[in-house]
C-alpha cells in the first residue's frame, strides 16, 4: 500500500468487534493498512474498565472515589500498607482482549480480500496506567509494576501473532505534560519523556512492530490538555524517534491536530513548528485533524498546510478513537477520514 494512508486509533462504534471491523473496511478499506479490532463493550472508554478493575486487587486500596465524569472525578489507588506491586500481579486484559477479537478479525479480512491487513493493538503506556492508577507523583515512584506488566502482554501478544500485530502506545500524560512545560525547559522534558517510552519499546521482543499514537486526552469526548501550536508534538516525536531501539520497527507517530469535541486550528501559526519534525525514512507522519463538525473545505486548506510543511502527504485520522462518539458522527468522522485521503 502505497500513497496517504488512513489510520484508526482504536475505539470504533458497533456492538461486538467483528461489527466494528467490518464498518471501518467497508468505510475506509482500500486505503487502511492497520485495524484495530474497534474496542467495543467496556473497552471503548480506553483504560477505565482496567482502573475500575483495581478495585478488588489485593495489594491496592482505594483512597479517593471518582464516577469518571471528568478528568478531576477519577478514582485514586494506592499500594497498600505492608504491600508490594508486582507486574505479574497485574493484569490490563490487553492478551484476553486479542484472543477474543482474533477469529473476527481474520473473517473480516477475509471477507474484504485483505490478506495484507495488520492486526493494530492498542497500548496504554506504563506511565499513564500509573499515573492514573495512583496519580503522578506515586506513579514516577511505582513505575515498573507497571512497566513489566505492560510488557509481558505485548511479549505475548507478539508470540501469538507475530509481524501480524503492530502494537500502537498510547501516551496522552506525555504529551499534555510537555505541553504544559515552559517552553525554555520542553526540549530537555521532551528527551526524558521519549527516553522512558522508547525502553517500554525496547523490552519487547525484537522483531516487534510499533506506532506511537499521543494524544491530549479524549474522556466524554473532550480533550485533557490543549497546545498553542504544534511545536509540543514536533518535540516528543523528535525525541521518540532519536531514542527508538533498534530492531523493533517504528512505523508511525499518530499527532493529535484537533483536541476531541474541538477542530483543529485555522491559523497556519499553529501548524508551522511542523517543519522541524525529523522523522527516520520510514516512519510516516499520521495527522489526526479529521473532524466532522469542519467544513471539508477548511479541512483541506489544513490538509495543504500539512503535506506543505512535511514535503509530502501525510496519512490522515482523526484525534483520537471514535468509540465515545455516537454512531453516526463517528461514521460521518470516517467519512472525512476517506474524503481526505481520496481527494
Amino acid at each position: 500500500m502505497s500513497g496517504r494512508q488512513a489510520h484508526l486509533v482504536g475505539s470504533l462504534p458497533g456492538g461486538d468487534a467483528e461489527e466494528a471491523m467490518r464498518t471501518a473496511l467497508r468505510q475506509l478499506g482500500g486505503v487502511l493498512p492497520r485495524l484495530p479490532d474497534g474496542e467495543t463493550g467496556d473497552r471503548r472508554n480506553w483504560i477505565i474498565h482496567i482502573i475500575e478493575s483495581f478495585r478488588s486487587h489485593p495489594d491496592l486500596e482505594l483512597v479517593r472515589q471518582g464516577d469518571w465524569s471528568d478528568y478531576d472525578r477519577t478514582p485514586r489507588f494506592r499500594i497498600r500498607k505492608g504491600h508490594q506491586l508486582y507486574g505479574a500481579g497485574l493484569d490490563f486484559g490487553h492478551v484476553a482482549a486479542v484472543q477474543a477479537s482474533l477469529p473476527a478479525f481474520e473473517r473480516v479480512a477475509a471477507e474484504f480480500g485483505r490478506d495484507d491487513l495488520v492486526y493494530q493493538v492498542g497500548v496504554p503506556g506504563d506511565f499513564d496506567m500509573a499515573m492514573f492508577t495512583l496519580g503522578p507523583a506515586a506513579a514516577l515512584r511505582h513505575r515498573r509494576p507497571f512497566t513489566e506488566a505492560t510488557v509481558s502482554e505485548v511479549r505475548r501478544i507478539h508470540t501469538l501473532l507475530g509481524d501480524r500485530a503492530v502494537f500502537q502506545i498510547e501516551i496522552p500524560a506525555e504529551l499534555v505534560l510537555l505541553a504544559r512545560v515552559p517552553a525554555r525547559g520542553r526540549p530537555a522534558a521532551a528527551r526524558l519523556l521519549g527516553r522512558r517510552v522508547a525502553a517500554l519499546a525496547a523490552g519487547a521482543a525484537e522483531g516487534t512492530r510499533f506506532g506511537v499514537h499521543l494524544c491530549l486526552g479524549d474522556m466524554n469526548h473532550r480533550a485533557l490538555g490543549r497546545m498553542r501550536d504544534a511545536m509540543p508534538l514536533v518535540q516528543l516525536s523528535n525525541a521518540l524517534a532519536d531514542a527508538w531501539p533498534p530492531a523493533r520497527p517504528l512505523e508511525f507517530i499518530h499527532a493529535p491536530l484537533a483536541a476531541a469535541d474541538q477542530p483543529p486550528p485555522l491559523d497556519p501559526v499553529f501548524y508551522s513548528p511542523l517543519d522541524r519534525l525529523r522523522l527516520p525514512v520510514g516512519v510516516r507522519f499520521v495527522a489526526g485533524f479529521a473532524h466532522e463538525d469542519q467544513s471539508l473545505h477548511d479541512q483541506l486548506l489544513i490538509r495543504s498546510m500539512l503535506d506543505d510543511h512535511l514535503a509530502g502527504p501525510v496519512d490522515i485520522s482523526t484525534a483520537c478513537g471514535l468509540g465515545r462518539r455516537s454512531p453516526a458522527a463517528a461514521e460521518s468522522a470516517m467519512e472525512r477520514i476517506s474524503a481526505l485521503c481520496a481527494q
